[in-house]
């Protein structure tokens, strides 16, 4: 007999306990200043260089706080491990939190890239974020492609940015797929990714939201969970029934 699959569709809000602020919340980096949002938005990036040296200040300022692995990504990992399930993580996430937890990255679709590499927006060259925030505290601003002299950014989507078709296809079919969808520390305002939770539920999905504020989706979620999920995860997770 097949495992079910457990989907996890997941947002800022797990990474919190691991020091890495959300964007939405209450102290959302974007509630208490909307003009952070120019720093992840394409345009603005590369029309101005004032915005990259502020962007790659705000990277270095966040590989400063060496995030780690909270009780929420370890979760899912200790489902995975269990056997009861099969696992498959979509995340709005650019942290690669899941996968320092331990899970199989082949486990992971990540929607909106990762900060752990660079890509140079001229000739596609790629590397290590580390390498860029050396070249910075060695005194470069705003380092250009060591390649061809273009403009370098993070490996992620930013806002103005096309999502991977082959990823949003491949989220969309896990969300077909599932047995139960756990949608954990996402806003579900960001589409296409919200609309993760409506095909899963649309397709008879169990669906399972647990999010400090209030979700469009809260309506047709099966729960609702509003403690804080580094607590209550590990419990949902522990109390699903073996396969």
């Amino acid at each position: 007999m097949a495992k079910p699959l457990v989907a996890f569709l997941t947002g800022a809000g797990i990474s919190t306990d691991s020091g890495i602020p959300d964007y939405r919340g209450p102290q959302g980096l974007w509630t208490r200043n909307p003009d952070y949002e120019k720093l992840v938005t394409y345009d603005y990036y590369m029309a101005d260089a004032d915005i990259r040296r502020r962007s790659w200040q705000m990277r270095r300022e966040v590989s400063e706080l060496r995030p780690q692995p909270n009780a929420a990504h370890k979760a899912i990992v200790t489902l995975a491990e269990s056997g009861k399930a099969a696992v498959r993580v979509v995340t709005q996430n650019v942290d690669g939190l899941h996968q320092a937890a331990g899970l199989d990255g082949r486990k992971v679709l990540e929607l909106h890239g990762t900060t752990r590499f660079v890509v140079c927006t001229s000739c596609g060259a790629r590397g290590p974020t580390n390498d860029v925030l050396a070249r910075i505290d060695a005194g470069e601003a705003d380092p250009p492609c060591t390649e061809c002299g273009g403009i370098l950014k993070t490996a992620t989507v930013m806002f103005g940015e096309a999502l991977d078709a082959g990823v949003l296809n491949g989220a969309a079919a896990i969300a077909k797929a599932c047995t139960v969808m756990f949608a954990v520390g996402t806003s579900l305002q960001v589409y296409p990714a919200a609309g993760l939770a409506a095909l899963a539920a649309d397709a008879g999905a169990r669906l399972v939201i647990v999010n400090a504020t209030p979700t469009p989706y809260d309506d047709i979620a099966d729960q609702v969970v509003r403690e804080p999920i580094g607590e209550a995860l590990p419990k949902l997770l522990r109390d699903l029934p073996a396969a």
